[in-house]
């Protein structure tokens, strides 16, 4: 059986383009989340470890949808080879039904982990630079006066989402998420 395996990091992102891909790939089964592929512990990945079967083929988009780090990656190639599980990255082009898919995949799984790590750092290094600088980063805060306006006409009925976002000038988003605050206390 052939097995898709979809990841997005947040909840805001789409897990589209990957579906497809792996429709297109044969996969009888795919597997999504939504959560972040630093956590081992993933609900989907899971479930879709155990019911593999020997002869069985998993399909992911890309490498870093299946795991963030080259340690957990050749873990998982290594439970795949003890299943007698296939692993198929369709953008990287790596297949371990073949001798040389093993070796490449190895090689950019551990290519993969360098980039991020370097990637990290400098996110890290710009990070402290403009914090030396006294830029703090994030989200700038939403004026209260604007949002309890906006909470205020949102508990009116009488005007649309979009009508409270003009005139107030926050996000639709922020007047979403200070309305769930509210209903949660």
């Amino acid at each position: 059986m052939i097995v898709g395996y979809a990841r997005v990091s947040t909840e805001d992102q789409n897990l589209a383009m990957q579906l497809d891909a792996l429709t297109n790939a044969g996969c009888f089964e795919i597997f999504e989340e939504k959560m972040t592929g630093t956590k081992r512990d993933r609900p989907a990945l899971n479930e879709m470890l155990k019911m593999l079967r020997e002869g069985d083929r998993v399909v992911v988009y890309k490498l870093d949808r299946i795991s963030r780090s080259t340690k957990h990656l050749i873990e998982l190639a290594e439970l795949f080879e003890e299943k007698g599980v296939e692993f198929v990255s369709l953008q990287d082009s790596i297949d371990t039904s073949t001798a040389m898919g093993r070796f490449f995949f190895r090689v950019m799984a551990s290519i993969a982990e360098l980039e991020r790590d370097i990637i990290s750092e400098r996110t890290k290094s710009g990070l402290a630079a403009a914090r030396a600088r006294g830029r703090n980063g994030g989200r700038p805060t939403a004026d209260k006066k604007k949002v309890q306006l906006a909470i205020k006409m949102y508990h009116s009925k009488d005007y649309s989402i979009n009508q409270i976002v003009q005139a107030t000038g926050i996000s639709q988003a922020t007047l979403y998420r200070k309305i769930n605050e509210m209903l949660v206390k």
